[in-house]
């Protein structure tokens, strides 16, 4: 070989090296953190994504409690088709199945999901339905108190579509963790009828999100995840059913409508509330239901995937579910708590003041004057980074204790649609962008 070979040769070895560190370096760059990137090496090649994006949330529930009337058997035997509401689209998904509340280990032998052919409806559109594995099989055991997360399969997921996402199991699995103010029909059929493209099988209805606690998407238009952490006025326990009206999917489609203009962030959101839901204690029922805020924070808020920011809007049940509660510090000093949590994942926080009631059952001026003297300290600045004041867009200008009429869904304390779609326009979405302050 002759000097100038010689040097051809190591040349083009030299040239080599340098496009395999490229390629590992895009891959490493590629993975948020989450994990997803470990997850997606388990899978089969016709499993795994199959273009470049960000892992967001595109859809989430957080497990309130254990369904009635299914403490010894589950719902085995039967084929669960849960749908959800997309925040976000992607190339490629994964979803997060929750044995939150369960006393044994549950057993899904069979999973898919798939864009559904209609809203509301639990048929699959053509080419969309794919099977759904774990660590590459496709049984998992969720022990009981436990989660997992699927691995990635490649389907495209538009954004504001509904999906299905489908689970069997077989056996008896004790109490199914559930969410039961999901104001979205889903549907139950007998057998395993998980790869069922038509909604032939699936004749039971169900108003509940069961096992499913998030949809994550491969997305090529968010960067990062919005979750917002409430009570009813979030879970929209108000809105109309089916029509994906609550006042945080209202947000979700403000952000996207407006994503990279006048320094709005590309976000998708994400909706952590549970009805009856309070800063500091549980809620009513077996005493692991509704998980108080603080409790649940870490999962519910934290343990989401590509978290940007947080949104709480708490509060209102410490005040109208404790008789004795007159001390407005004890709210305050809860949601400075999960302030201080957040920011030490270096996440912004933005708090919520909390709206008027006069007329509900549980008003009394005592507590009125307890909510008056939180969302002083709210509109202080001496909670959270920012504040959107829902209190002062929803109130009656004729009495400041109450709803504006045509905002009241009739019960003087959850907002009509029409109250939600306010509370979303009302959102400075520039509020969201940027990292937690040094110091509050």
């Amino acid at each position: 070989m002759t000097k100038r070979h010689g040097y051809a040769l190591l040349a083009a070895i030299l040239a080599v090296v340098v496009l395999l560190s490229a390629a590992v370096y895009i891959g490493v760059a590629a993975d948020d953190g989450s994990g997803a990137g470990v997850a997606d090496r388990r899978t089969s090649h016709t499993a795994a994504p199959a273009s470049a994006g960000t892992w967001v949330g595109s859809w989430s529930a957080s497990p309130a409690g254990a369904e009635p009337g299914t403490e010894r058997d589950g719902l085995a035997g039967r084929s669960v088709r849960n749908v959800v509401h997309t925040a976000a689209g992607g190339t490629s998904a994964r979803i997060t199945l929750s044995n939150l509340f369960g006393r044994q280990p549950l057993v899904v032998t069979h999973a898919t999901i798939a864009v559904a052919a209609t809203g509301n409806g639990a048929a699959a559109a053509p080419g969309t339905m794919r099977r759904l594995t774990f660590g590459g099989a496709t049984t998992v055991t969720v022990p009981a108190g436990g989660q997992v997360m699927s691995d990635a399969v490649r389907v495209r997921v538009p954004h504001d579509v509904d999906v299905l996402v489908t689970t069997y199991s077989p056996t008896p699995s004790g109490p199914v963790t559930y969410h039961p103010r999901a104001r979205q029909i889903s549907y139950v059929a007998d057998g395993d009828h998980v790869e069922d493209v038509s909604a032939a099988p699936y004749t039971g209805r169900s108003p509940y999100w069961r096992y499913l606690t998030a949809l994550d998407v491969l997305s090529d238009e968010a960067t990062g995840t919005v979750v917002v952490l409430g009570d009813s006025l979030t879970d929209g326990v108000t809105s109309t059913v089916g029509a994906d009206r609550r006042w945080t999917d209202v947000l979700a489609r403000r952000l996207r409508a407006s994503a990279g203009s006048g320094g709005t962030p590309r976000y998708s959101v994400v909706n952590q509330g549970i009805s009856g839901n309070q800063v500091l204690d549980a809620g009513h029922g077996r005493s692991a239901d509704s998980p108080s805020g603080l409790s649940r924070f870490g999962r519910d808020v934290l343990g989401r995937t590509n978290v940007r920011a947080v949104v709480i809007d708490l509060g209102v049940n410490d005040i109208l579910r404790n008789p004795d509660q007159v001390d407005p510090r004890t709210v305050t000093d809860g949601l400075r708590t999960l302030v201080r949590r957040a920011h030490l994942r270096g996440l912004r926080v933005v708090g919520a003041t909390l709206m008027p009631f006069r007329g509900h059952r549980g008003y009394t001026d005592a507590r009125e004057a307890v909510r008056r003297a939180v969302n002083a300290e709210i509109r202080a600045g001496r909670v959270y980074d920012a504040v959107v004041d829902f209190d002062a867009a929803l109130r009656d200008p004729y009495d400041q204790r109450r709803l504006r009429p045509d905002y009241d869904s009739g019960d003087h304390l959850h907002p009509s649609d029409k109250g939600f779609r306010r509370m979303a326009e009302v959102f400075d979405l520039s509020d969201l962008k940027g990292s937690a302050p040094a110091e509050l």
